[in-house]
């Protein structure tokens, strides 16, 4: 019981891994003994955070790779399971949120894009490693979801829409996969990643919640740790809230 979230031998696949929440959930896993993938768009950006990987003793792989483009996906995937021969974590972080003017006004283009890096990447992601995973060892597959799926705004419609689909995918994967495969989503509010750069001072006060405060992006790796860990092997299909208390 000593280490609750020994990740000794284990291997994450981590999109959106060179920066905010996903560079937080990459650094954890590989403290807890896991070697990881680290997958963005910016190739290099992925090469420094592997780096900082290597320097705490495990082993990585720097891939670019755009996963809202389907055609991008398994090329990632081929090269995962070349570098380690399995991939037992996927973490489906990466997502964007760009604010709409209305819906009348939302254009094809931006819903589109909207949907194919929240929804779709991680959709075909999920299919290709999860049916690996099932076939072999086993695995588990966490997702990001965010508090606007569950308290949609106009201004986030498209996005908000995405992010409900993945909350349903969740459940759909875990069945499909299961019982060998373990798919969960995390929930995520307000947190002070680079993107709150670009919030007014009250949004990052984030008063509506129960904390009264945004969350820390460090604040986040619990969670995932515990979906990632053998520890949690009876949550499955399940939708973790880490968003300071939302009404």
């Amino acid at each position: 019981m000593a280490n609750l979230f020994d990740l000794t031998g284990k291997v994450a696949l981590v999109t959106g891994g060179s920066r905010g929440l996903g560079y937080q959930m990459v650094k954890a896993f590989a403290a807890h003994g896991a070697d990881v993938i680290v997958t963005s768009r910016k190739a290099e950006n992925c090469k420094k955070v592997a780096a900082e990987v290597e320097a705490m003793g495990r082993r990585a792989l720097a891939y670019g790779c755009n996963v809202a483009r389907w055609s991008e996906l398994d090329g990632l995937v081929d090269a995962a399971y070349r570098a380690f021969g399995k991939v037992d974590i996927l973490v489906n972080n990466a997502g964007s949120s760009p604010l709409a003017p209305s819906s009348l006004e939302t254009s094809e283009e931006l819903f589109d894009r909207v949907l194919s890096l929240n929804f779709k990447g991680p959709f075909r992601l999920s299919a290709l490693v999860g049916s690996r995973m099932a076939a072999g060892e086993g695995g588990c597959i966490i997702n990001l979801s965010s508090a606007g799926a569950l308290r949609p705004r106009p201004e986030i419609a498209p996005y908000a829409g995405a992010k409900a689909a993945i909350n349903a995918l969740t459940t759909a994967f875990a069945f499909e996969y299961g019982p060998k495969v373990r798919v969960n989503t995390i929930s995520p509010g307000r947190f002070l990643t680079d993107v709150s750069n670009a919030w007014s001072e009250e949004a990052k006060q984030n008063k509506g919640a129960a904390l009264k405060r945004s969350g820390r992006p460090e604040e986040i790796v619990t969670a995932a740790l515990y979906l990632a860990s053998p520890h949690s092997g009876f949550t499955t299909g399940s939708v973790i809230q880490v968003d300071g208390g939302l009404p």
